[in-house]
């Protein structure tokens, strides 16, 4: 009976240890399983010739030819022209280049039409009535916006438009939002500062109190000084994490003209004007600035 007791122990005893044998390799079998697949998982991270980076995962997905494949810490820094930028003002600048054909159309219509009723047509070309010729154009789609003919009259005097203006200036020591166009030999042809005055927001919600308010909306002022004819048209972009505000240089609710002119502008003249952020920017938070094709960030404060 003890002999008998003895075998049914040893293998009761084997019995365990071939399930614990079991168990264990199918725990293997499951970590290898889970375990990601080395290189194919990696990624693939390079350069095309444009100056633009990929981070793929196989070699067919890379997106140009002749590309080089370099570890990501040793990717350069990207070429500011291929940063990403608000799509509006992209399409403001297409909008305003005067080589844009849409554009071009305008102009040759103006020049055409400075022949008068007395122009002579071309060679081989039947003139017809100017009523005629007037009505056979096509609409050239929306008329370009009016810019503000004189400054607003907000009854600052001459000093308090002379103190905002330092204060554009002299803010730019401590927190410098500005831009600049310079010549090639080096010679500074046209320069943009922006600041936040507090007063001059108080005294802005003041006048707009009649006629609907500013409610938590940041005011931000501007001034531009041209050194060699410039044109300039106050056509500035603001970006926020998602939110993209480009002002409209004909509402006085969200820019205007305290001192100068938005257009052509002159050697020597400055222009003195105000910004009225939308309420959903934190002026606390950092903003993109555009302004033609340049851009920098600004902290305007709570």
């Amino acid at each position: 009976m003890t002999t008998q007791r003895r075998a049914i122990r040893n293998k009761r005893s084997r019995d365990r240890r071939e399930r614990r044998r079991n168990w264990v390799r199918s725990c293997a079998l499951a970590t290898l399983a889970a375990a990601p697949a080395g290189p194919a998982a990696a990624g693939i991270s390079g350069l095309c010739p444009d100056g633009s980076i990929y981070i793929v995962q196989r070699e067919s997905q890379i997106p140009c030819p002749d590309s080089k494949q370099v570890a990501p810490h040793e990717i350069p820094p990207i070429r500011p022209e291929l940063l990403p930028t608000p799509y509006t003002w992209k399409v403001w600048n297409e909008r305003q280049d005067p080589n844009n054909p849409y554009n071009l159309i305008d102009a040759a219509r103006q020049v055409r039409g400075l022949d008068g009723p007395g122009g002579a047509p071309p060679p081989g070309v039947a003139g017809a009535p100017p009523s005629e010729q007037v009505a056979a154009l096509p609409q050239s789609g929306p008329a370009a916006p009016t810019l503000p003919s004189r400054p607003l009259d907000l009854g600052l005097s001459g000093d308090e438009l002379r103190s905002l203006y330092q204060i554009v200036e002299l803010t730019q020591e401590s927190i410098p939002v500005q831009f600049a166009r310079n010549t090639a030999d080096g010679r500074g042809v046209f320069r943009v500062a922006l600041a936040r005055s507090g007063a001059f927001e108080s005294r802005l919600r003041d006048a707009w109190e009649s006629r609907g308010g500013l409610g938590g909306a940041t005011v931000v002022l501007f001034t531009a000084v041209s050194k060699q004819p410039f044109a300039f048209h106050g056509n500035f972009t603001f970006v926020q994490e998602h939110m993209t505000y480009q002002p409209d240089a004909t509402n006085a609710r969200q820019l205007g003209v305290l001192q100068g002119r938005l257009g052509n502008l002159e050697g020597g003249e400055a222009v003195l004007g105000y910004i009225v952020l939308p309420e959903t920017m934190d002026p606390a938070l950092a903003l993109d600035v555009y302004w033609n094709d340049r851009m920098t960030v600004a902290r305007f404060g709570g």
